[in-house]
C-alpha cells in the first residue's frame, strides 16, 4: 500500500481526551501547561483550556482552545493569509524604555494596549484566519514572523515551520525532554529560526545563558554576528532589554538591565521604579567535544550538527553539553538542534545515531528517549523554496492552473515534480545524486544516504528497494510483536502477540497448522518446517559491557522456494536488539525457531546460544556448517552445530550469499532475468538493507544485521556449499561492484 504524498505532517486525534473530561476541565480552566501524565500528552496551551489534540512525529500535543473570533485580514476567504503588521510610526521613533518613560502620558495611553497585546502574543501565541481555517501559531513562531528581520526582510509563513514551532513548544513544555533534533532540508530557515529563538529566550529570561554551536567555530560566530545580533538590535523598544557593551558585539550579547513589561498599572508611575539587571547573555563557542562544559544553559542552539567532522564528534559533545541543561534529575534548559546530514563517514553517522536515539516512541523507565531529545523530520516537499503558496501550504504536484506563491510569484510546477526531474538528471552520477538526496530528502533514508564508493554490493539495487519501502505504509506490511510460552509454561507452545514495543518485526506468520511444528527423535527436538525456510543469527555471550556498549544480537528468518502456504525467497522476520540479559535474547531466539518450526544457523565463536539450544533439548534445530561433511566436523561442531566466523572461505561465501540475494530479490531487475523489469523486489526490512549498504567485509563485527541475514541465506541454500568428495573448500566467490552511474557495474 502506497503512501499518499499529501499526507499531513501531523495527525488529528479526535476524542483522545474523553469529551466529558475535556469539557469540565476547559470550563474550570484547570489544564496545566506541560506534560499530562494521566492522559499522556504535552499541553502547550497556557490558558487552562485545551482544544485540538494532534500527533507530530509520535509526540501527542494539546493545542489551545480555538477562540470565538480569530484575526482575519479580510472577510473574503481567499484573501485570508498571514500578513505581518508594521510597527506604528510613532512607536518606531522610540529606541529605549527610558525614552518611553519620558514620553507624555497621553502618548503612552494611546499605545499601551498595543504593547500589552504584543506581549500577550509573545507569551500565548496567536490565532489568525488562513484561507478560511482558524490557525494557531506559538509565541516563538509569532516572534519569528513578526519581529525577526532576516536577509530578505521578514520570514514567510510556512505550514512546515508552524509544525516545527508546535513541536518545539511541546519540547519546551515537556519536563522529560532536553529539546529537539531536527532533520531538515537545505535552506529551510533553521538558522534564522534558531537565532530568533536565541533572542526570544535571551531577552526574557533573568540570570541565564544562551549558547550557540555549529559545525565550526567560525560558523557559530557568523550565526551570532550576522543573525542573532541584528535580530536583537531590530526588536521594538518594548522587547529590547538594555544592552551592556558594544552595539555590534563579536562574542557576547549581555543584557544587564531588562525592559519592563508595560502595563496600564505602571505606565504612569515610573519615577520610583527600580530597574534590576537581567544578567542574561547570548554567546557562541568554538566547536569542540567539551564546548560549554561546566556551564549552565537555558537554551543551546546547535546548528549544522550533522556536519561535525573528526576530530570533533557531535555524540561526545552532546554527552557533555547535556549536563549543562540539567540540575540533578531536573531539566533546566533545552537544546534546539537542526541540520542536514553529511555523508556517514563525514559526521553523518554520528548525527544519524543521535537522531535515531531521539525517537519519542522509544523511552526508558524515566520516560526519556536515549538521547533525551525528541526527533523531527520534515520532507523536502513541505519546505521547498519556490513551491509555497501564499497560504504557506506546499504545492506538491504541478497545478492544473497557476498558483500564487507566498513571494507573489506564480507557481507553475510542483515540488515533487521538480525533485523527480533533478533526480532523473543526476542518475548517471551516483555520488552527486546521493548528495542531492541528503540536501533535499523526501525520507529519512534519503537524508542519511551514504556515498556509494564504499559498498561491495550493488548499491543501486539496495537504494531502489529502500526508496520503494519508504513509499509503503509499513504498518500494512510489518508487524511488531513478541513471542512467549503459552500460559508461561516453557517448552509447550509458543504464542505470537502483536506489540508496538516488541523487538521482533514480522511480515508473515505461518497458518495455525504450521505453527509450533516440532518433531522429536531419540529425545531430541527437530524443526518440522525445514522445507519452508531457516533462520540466521548473530549472537553474543555477555549480557553487558563496561559503559553499556556491545553489539546487538540479530536474528533473520528467510523462506525457501516452496509450494506450501508461505511466501517464497522472502525475509519474513527481523530482530536487531540487545535485551537486558543474554539469556532473554537466547530464549527469544529459541521461541521464534519453535513457532516457525525452522532450523537456525549460528556463528559458533560465541557458543552460549548453541549451548542454550542443546541443554533445552533442541540440538536438532541448530544447523551444522553446510560446507563440511558430518564426518569432518570437529568435536564441538558435532556437539553444538554452528559455523565458524574465522574462516576466510566462510567470510567470502557469506558475502557472496548476500550479493546473490540482492541481485535476484532486491530493487529492480532491469534485464528481466528473475522477474518483470518494472517489479521491485520484496525485501521490506529497511534496517537490514541499510546495513548491507555499509557492510565492510574486513570489519564485520559492526554489521549485526548483515551477519545474521547472510547466515539465513546460507541456511536456506545449504546445498550450494555441500563439498564434493575430493574438495573441502568452499568454491563460491563474490563479485565487487563499482557504484558509479545509474547502475552498479561489475568489476572485472
Amino acid at each position: 500500500m502506497q503512501k499518499d504524498v499529501q499526507n499531513k505532517l501531523y495527525e488529528v486525534l479526535n476524542n483522545y481526551i474523553p469529551k466529558r473530561v475535556l469539557t469540565n476541565k476547559n470550563r474550570g480552566r484547570t489544564w496545566q501547561y506541560g506534560y499530562n501524565e494521566k492522559y499522556d500528552f504535552v499541553n502547550i496551551s497556557k490558558s487552562g483550556q485545551v482544544g485540538q489534540v494532534i500527533k507530530i512525529a509520535g509526540l501527542i500535543i494539546g493545542l489551545p482552545l480555538e477562540p470565538k473570533t480569530c484575526y482575519a485580514r479580510s472577510k473574503n476567504k481567499k484573501d485570508q493569509y498571514w500578513e505581518r503588521t508594521t510597527l506604528p510610526k510613532s512607536l518606531s521613533k522610540i529606541q529605549s524604555i527610558f525614552q518611553w518613560n519620558d514620553a507624555p502620558k497621553e502618548f503612552k495611553s494611546r499605545w499601551v494596549d498595543y504593547i500589552e497585546n504584543e506581549f500577550d502574543k509573545r507569551e500565548d501565541g496567536f490565532w489568525f484566519m488562513n484561507n478560511g481555517v482558524p490557525t494557531y501559531i506559538t509565541g516563538s513562531h509569532y516572534m519569528y514572523l513578526q519581529w525577526t528581520s532576516i536577509d530578505v526582510g521578514y520570514p514567510d509563513y510556512r505550514e512546515a515551520n508552524r509544525i516545527f514551532f508546535l513541536f518545539w513548544e511541546a519540547c519546551r513544555a515537556d519536563k522529560r525532554s532536553f529539546g529537539m533534533t531536527y532533520l531538515k532540508i537545505r535552506r529551510s530557515g533553521f538558522s534564522y529560526m534558531g537565532s530568533s529563538e536565541c533572542v526570544n529566550v535571551g531577552t526574557l529570561a533573568k540570570d541565564s545563558r544562551v549558547g550557540i554551536l555549529s559545525k565550526t567555530g567560525s560558523d557559530a560566530k557568523k550565526m551570532f554576528t550576522d543573525k542573532v545580533v541584528p535580530i536583537s538590535s531590530r526588536l521594538p523598544f518594548f522587547f529590547k532589554p538594555i544592552q551592556d557593551g558594544m552595539d555590534k558585539p563579536k562574542t557576547e550579547l549581555a543584557f544587564r538591565i531588562p525592559a519592563s513589561k508595560i502595563t496600564k498599572k505602571n505606565m504612569y508611575d515610573v519615577a520610583n521604579e527600580e530597574l534590576y539587571g537581567l544578567d542574561t547573555t547570548i554567546d557562541w563557542k568554538n566547536t569542540d567535544d567539551n564546548s560549554y562544559d561546566g556551564e549552565k544553559l537555558l537554551l543551546l542552539v546547535h546548528d549544522e550538527s550533522g556536519k561535525w567532522v573528526k576530530p570533533n564528534n557531535i555524540l561526545n559533545n552532546w554527552r557533555v553539553t547535556k549536563t549543562c541543561l540539567r540540575l540533578g534529575s531536573k531539566i533546566i534548559g533545552k537544546c534546539l538542534m537542526g541540520s542536514t546530514s553529511n555523508a556517514l563517514d563525514k559526521g553523518g553517522n554520528n548525527f544519524k545515531k543521535l537522531f535515531e536515539d531521539s525517537n519519542v516512541e522509544k523511552r526508558n523507565a524515566n520516560g526519556q528517549t536515549k538521547s533525551g531529545m525528541y526527533s523531527l523530520f520534515i520532507p523536502m516537499e513541505w519546505n521547498m523554496e519556490g513551491f509555497i503558496d501564499r497560504y504557506g501550504m506546499p504545492v506538491f504536484k504541478k497545478p492544473k492552473t497557476e498558483v500564487q506563491g507566498v513571494d507573489g510569484e506564480m507557481i507553475y510546477n510542483g515540488a515533487i515534480n521538480y525533485w523527480e526531474a533533478e533526480v532523473e538528471s543526476l542518475k548517471n552520477d551516483a555520488d552527486a545524486l546521493n548528495e542531492f538526496y541528503r540536501q533535499f530528502p523526501r525520507t529519512e533514508s534519503h537524508a542519511f544516504r551514504d556515498e556509494s564508493k564504499a559498498s561491495i554490493f550493488n548499491l543501486t539495487k539496495i537504494y531502489q528497494q529502500i526508496d520503494f519501502n519508504d513509499s509503503l505504509i509499513t504498518e500494512h506490511h510489518i508487524t511488531r510483536g513478541s513471542f512467549s510460552w503459552k500460559d508461561g509454561v516453557k517448552d509447550s507452545k509458543v504464542v505470537w502477540t502483536p506489540n508496538p514495543r516488541g523487538r521482533f518485526k514480522v511480515s508473515w506468520t505461518p497458518p495455525a497448522h504450521l505453527q509450533n511444528h516440532v518433531l522429536e527423535k531419540r529425545g531430541i527436538k527437530f524443526p518440522g518446517n525445514e522445507h519452508l525456510g531457516a533462520f540466521g543469527c548473530d549472537s553474543y555471550d555477555i549480557s553487558g559491557t563496561v559503559g553499556g556498549g556491545g553489539s546487538n544480537g540479530a536474528l533473520h528468518g528467510l523462506t525457501k522456494f516452496n509450494m506450501d502456504d508461505a511466501p517464497s525467497n522472502e525475509f519474513f522476520l527481523e530482530y536487531v536488539a540487545r535485551p537486558q540479559t543474554a539469556e532473554i535474547f537466547f530464549e527469544e531466539v529459541l521461541m521464534a525457531c519453535i513457532f516457525y518450526g525452522m532450523p537456525i544457523l549460528v556463528e559458533n565463536n560465541k557458543p552460549r546460544l548453541l549451548y542454550h539450544f542443546k541443554n533445552r533439548g533442541y540440538r536438532g534445530f541448530s544447523m551444522n556448517r553446510p560446507d563440511k561433511n558430518y564426518i569432518k566436523l570437529s568435536k564441538s561442531e558435532k556437539e553444538l552445530g554452528g559455523i565458524p566466523n574465522s574462516s576466510e572461505d566462510v567470510k567470502q561465501a557469506h558475502a557472496a550469499a548476500i550479493e546473490s540475494f540482492i541481485e535476484k530479490n532486491v530493487g529492480f531487475d532491469l534485464t528481466g532475468t528473475y522477474r518483470e523489469a518494472d517489479v521491485v523486489g520484496s525485501m521490506i526490512f529497511t534496517r537490514t538493507l541499510e546495513d548491507w549498504a555499509r557492510f565492510d567485509i574486513s570489519n564485520r563485527t559492526k554489521y549485526d544485521a548483515s551477519i545474521s541475514s547472510g547466515l539465513a541465506i546460507m541456511a536456506t541454500q545449504k546445498h550450494l556449499y555441500t563439498p564434493e568428495k575430493k574438495q573441502s573448500k568452499i568454491s563460491v566467490t563474490f563479485a565487487r561492484y563499482s557504484n558509479h552511474g545509474i547502475t552498479s557495474q561489475l568489476k572485472r
